[in-house]
C-alpha cells in the first residue's frame, strides 16, 4: 500500500550489528520523537535488513541520505534537521 502523503522516508537498519550497536534504542527514540512532534503522518518509518555497512553502523537513511554511526544522543538532532528541511 503506497502512502503518498508522506514527505519524509526513514529507513533504520535492523541488522544484528546495527541493532546491537544502537539502532534498538534509536528506533524507540525516533518513534517517540515523531509522536511527540505530531510528525507521524508526515513520515514513513521502515526497518530494513543489513545494509552491508556494518563498520559504519548504526545506519539510518533519511530520504536516501545515509547517516552513519548514529548514536542515540544525536538521533533527535538528525530528525529535527531532516523535518525542518521538509518544511521549506
Amino acid at each position: 500500500m503506497e502512502q503518498k502523503n508522506k514527505s519524509l522516508s526513514i529507513s533504520i537498519c535492523m541488522g544484528s550489528s546495527c541493532f546491537s550497536r544502537g539502532n534498538n534504542e534509536n528506533l524507540t527514540i525516533i518513534q517517540k520523537y515523531l509522536a511527540e512532534t505530531g510528525s507521524t503522518a508526515e513520515v514513513e518509518l521502515v526497518g530494513c535488513l543489513c545494509q552491508n555497512k556494518c563498520n559504519s553502523g548504526p545506519i539510518i537513511t533519511i530520504n536516501n541520505k545515509i547517516y552513519k554511526n548514529v548514536e542515540p544522543i544525536t538521533v533527535v538532532d538528525i530528525l529535527a534537521y531532516a523535518l525542518k528541511g521538509q518544511a521549506a
